[in-house]
């Protein structure tokens, strides 16, 4: 493998397979996809305004599918409010799936209160919107006032930039999902239409095919589509909205780290087609490294682009144009429906979502409590409040005619108004002397450590102070490219910041690095004399020359006992702790190099120094108010 120098990635790895990140993933493409999703409803407003008549007419534009005498007929605007938006809705549920196996929620403990927290910051808006509308048959639309909008509240998130802690991104996240299938759910119970039973029963029936073939082991994506798309059909026929089929597949969805068994055996095929180059070895190819990754992690890589990119912001556009007009705008905000809706999300959403976490942090006497501080409970809160996708989608089912109109001015106001108030909050958090602000956005909560062996000062290689309050750990190949292009970057990084210690653990990819675990070796050797950095350097330094001649040529370089260096290589004196790194690396669910960890955290970005001293700036604030 080879990177330009002129022109380094910084964010890539040496794999013997691996997910990478897919909850930074996830999150960037939401964040980046928010401003696609604004110019979409933009331009849905100024067709809707220039051209009223024509915005209409294209959305109720009937469009068919039939094979043979079946089929479905739809409007534009139903298929992709009930077709595309299934897809959406399966994005969300893998996601979920994989922060339930993977990522923070994988410790069990840390889902009761986010999901405390995303049903109350449900309930509560909803107490208000009824309270506004009681006694009017608008009341009726007490589901529109429930839902946050993941993809704009987290976009909203981004424009505070690195101000607010990386954890509080996924207590969002996690509410939002709470939301999602709390509103499915009523979408479902509350707005279908009259339920026909046959239908019915047959969605359930393809939904209980795709659950035998999950449990007889079927890993292929493709063939789950016939009984989902059959289950959408017919769920569809029944009168439920059908987009419940789209969370309930994801959901089922695996997710796990790659084992390095299946990484092997990829590479193996890999080395074979590349000696023998046919189309059998090259399908083979292909599928050894398609099940080396979870169905998860391929479905997302598939999938999130088009929904983030294409469907939700679709979705906005065939949803959101509105005419704005001064008696439209006067009309709304004296109706109930609008009003509802607006003090709903801006005052009920933050009152919910922080009276739940207070009040389930005070009633266990601390031991279930947010994993961000009160500030960042707070910032989640208001930003909660910005609720569009679901929001429209439950509109369109509930109202038409004026009430639509104003339903729709409701939410977009609530997403202006929420998001200025995020802006607020974190303006005052700001203000805040620097302990204060530091304790109201971390908290005192333990986090995860994904670090399965703690560093030991005894045993470890450590460059910079024995005790720092921020530990580096580097999992790393002598032999990596990657990893030659972080050593500048760690180098700078602890002469940025002094209070850092690194380590370096070993974790040589022998199946793609011929030379590496030669290398470490090596390093052992000069370590047993004192000399393991000064190895180190100079290794990195001859990433292309790490023959054992050459070993013995830097050994004396360095002023070694050539003797005992040759004799340790030839006996082999540190293979055993290069074994226990790579030992401690699968533990840790370390999969390519180099890789990362900030006080027990695995990093999650790039490794340049901006990546990194982020990560680090975090871990600083962290320790600084650690209990």
């Amino acid at each position: 493998m080879s990177v330009s120098p002129e022109n380094p990635d910084l964010s890539g790895q040496t794999e013997r397979g691996g997910t990478g990140s897919a909850l930074r993933e996830f999150l960037r493409t939401e964040t980046g996809s928010a401003a696609v999703l604004v110019a979409a409803a933009l331009a849905a407003l100024g067709w809707a305004n220039l051209a009223p008549s024509s915005y209409e007419e294209f959305w109720h534009t009937h469009l068919s599918v039939r094979l043979g005498t079946e089929g479905v007929s739809l409007e534009l605007r139903e298929w992709v409010n009930s077709g595309l938006m299934a897809v959406f809705f399966f994005v969300v549920g893998l996601e979920a799936r994989r922060e339930f196996d993977m990522g923070e929620l994988r410790e069990r403990s840390r889902i009761t209160l986010p999901m405390l927290a995303g049903v109350s910051g449900m309930l509560v808006p909803v107490g208000i919107y009824l309270a506004v509308n009681a006694g009017r048959d608008s009341a009726y639309g007490w589901g529109i006032a429930m839902s946050t909008d993941t993809a704009v509240a987290l976009g909203a998130l981004a424009l505070l930039g690195r101000r607010m802690p990386p954890g509080l991104r996924v207590f969002i996240l996690t509410v939002a999902v709470v939301d999602d299938f709390l509103a499915l759910a009523v979408i479902t119970v509350a707005y279908s239409e009259e339920v026909s039973a046959t239908p019915l029963l047959a969605a359930v029936a393809a939904f209980g095919v795709i659950l035998l073939m999950r449990a007889v082991g079927v890993s292929r994506g493709a063939v789950y589509a016939l009984p989902a798309v059959v289950a959408w059909w017919a769920l569809l026929e029944s009168g439920v909205d059908p987009v419940v089929t789209g969370l309930a597949v994801g959901m089922l969805t695996y997710a796990y780290p790659a084992a390095r068994d299946d990484l092997e055996r990829a590479s193996g095929l890999f080395r074979l087609f590349r000696e023998q180059p046919t189309a059998e070895l090259e399908r083979s190819v292909r599928l050894g490294l398609a099940s080396a990754i979870s169905p998860n992690d391929r479905l997302q890589q598939m999938f999130h682009p088009w929904t983030s990119y294409a469907v939700v912001p679709l979705f906005a556009l065939a949803n959101a144009g509105i005419v704005l007009g001064g008696e439209q705008l006067s009309q709304a905000f004296t109706s109930p429906v609008t009003l509802g809706i607006l003090f709903g999300y801006l005052l009920g959403k933050p009152l919910g979502i922080l009276g739940a976490s207070a009040l389930a942090t005070r009633l266990s006497r601390g031991r279930l409590r947010p994993s961000v501080g009160w500030g960042s409970v707070a910032v989640g809160g208001t930003v909660a409040g910005v609720g569009f996708t679901v929001s429209l989608l439950i509109a369109a089912i509930a109202f038409d005619g004026a009430r639509l109109e104003e339903a729709k001015i409701g939410i977009l106001s609530a997403v202006v108004c929420s998001a200025a108030a995020t802006w607020l909050v974190a303006r005052v958090i700001g203000t805040l002397p620097k302990y204060m602000r530091l304790r109201s956005l971390h908290g005192r909560s333990e986090e995860i450590v994904d670090l399965a062996e703690p560093v030991d000062p005894e045993r470890d290689h450590i460059r910079g102070p024995h005790r720092a309050p921020v530990t580096v750990v580097e999992y790393g190949d002598f032999e990596c490219p990657y990893c030659g292009q972080a050593e500048p970057v760690v180098r700078e990084l602890l002469a940025d910041f002094g209070d850092v210690r690194y380590v370096w653990r070993h974790f040589p990819l022998t199946d793609v690095h011929l030379h590496a675990q030669l290398a470490a070796e090596a390093a052992e050797a000069a370590a047993a004399q004192g000399r393991f950095w000064e190895m180190h350097d100079l290794l990195f330094a001859h990433q292309d020359a790490l023959r054992l001649s050459d070993l013995h040529g830097y050994a004396q370089e360095l002023g070694l006992d050539t003797d005992r260096f040759h004799r340790d290589m030839r006996e082999r004196a540190g293979a055993g702790r290069v074994t226990e790194d790579v030992e401690s690396a699968d533990l840790s669910g370390v999969s390519g190099t180099p890789t990362f960890f900030v006080n027990g955290r695995r990093h999650q970005g790039a490794y340049d120094i901006d990546g990194l001293s982020a990560a680090v700036r975090i871990a600083r604030e962290r320790a600084a108010v650690a209990p």
